[in-house]
């Protein structure tokens, strides 16, 4: 007869080093493999047109309009030069979308920290049902309110002036502003500024020293979503605009005529449209993806 205790040596202790049946070894692997080919695939999906409306802009007008798509060529900026040369100006267009994108974002970034921090400290009946009244109006479909927004803007006097852009963006942005910096602030400890008060801080100075420097990752990434909105905007561009405020979408319709579309020019503004927000997307990526994914969190 065996000691109890070399009996009892017999039997697992644990399932943590027992390895995984062959079965669900495999359903991880091929799970795994079909992730990783998911990823490439979107991927390949989103670079691929981005590398060829690149590459169409940098050849010449009998490279981009061969039968057969030529890989090889030599490249040339004629496209580029010609956009910014001419009749086919390009500057105005330009810094129309600078203005009107950059304004608008950075209003909405300032007014949605203030509204978010108020909606999110204010104790009040029904706040869920107001918190989802401000994202509602950003799902409202554009060709709903741009009627509205123009007739009012014409009264106003603000039709083909880029205060008046600024502030049709700023009717789409700002509710998602609030409604995203509120998801932050929620996720701030109430008891980090009353800390602060307790030390002689007032309301404001609490949220400036305390509540807003630790919505740093909120204020990126609502700053460079509400960018990013605005300056790919065409159809408020295309109503309340004019000939004094036009933006870049504008100008790359222009170049679609009866005679045929210049596809040179064509691939050129739409690599210049692109390219500004890919490089604000990578160099602030940081804080964006770690926005993206607080604000999931905490806004749920």
């Amino acid at each position: 007869m065996k000691p109890v205790a070399e009996t009892s040596s017999t039997f697992p202790t644990g399932h943590r080093n027992t390895p995984a049946p062959r079965g669900i070894r495999s359903g991880r692997r091929i799970a795994k493999i079909g992730a990783v080919f998911a990823g490439l695939l979107i991927v390949v999906w989103t670079v691929v047109p981005l590398v060829w409306m690149l590459l169409g802009s940098i050849k010449s007008s009998a490279d981009v309009t061969a039968a057969t798509p030529r890989l090889f060529f030599t490249p040339t900026l004629d496209n580029y030069i010609g956009l910014f040369s001419g009749a086919n100006n390009l500057t105005p267009y330009l810094v129309h979308s600078v203005i009107a994108a950059v304004g608008s974002a950075v209003i909405a970034t300032v007014l949605g920290a203030l509204g978010g921090y108020a909606l999110s400290r204010t104790k009040i009946k029904g706040k869920d049902a107001l918190s989802f009244w401000f994202i509602s109006t950003r799902m409202a479909p554009i060709a709903a309110v741009v009627l509205p927004l123009f007739l009012m803007f014409r009264l106003a006097g603000l039709i083909d002036t880029l205060p008046g852009l600024i502030l049709a963006y700023l009717s789409f942005n700002l509710p998602f502003a609030i409604w995203i910096m509120s998801a932050f602030f929620d996720g701030i400890p109430p008891s980090l500024e009353e800390s602060a008060k307790v030390a002689g801080c007032s309301q404001w100075q609490a949220f400036w020293y305390v509540a807003l420097p630790l919505t740093k990752a909120g204020l990126v990434t609502t700053a460079v979503l509400c960018l990013v909105f605005a300056w790919n905007d065409y159809a408020f561009a295309t109503v309340i605009s004019g000939p004094n405020s036009q933006t870049l979408p504008i100008a790359a319709t222009q170049l679609v005529t009866q005679t045929g579309v210049d596809w040179g020019q064509l691939t050129a503004i739409g690599t210049i449209v692109v390219l500004p927000m890919i490089l604000a997307g990578v160099a602030v990526r940081r804080w964006l993806v770690s926005g993206l994914t607080l604000g999931a969190v905490t806004g749920e």
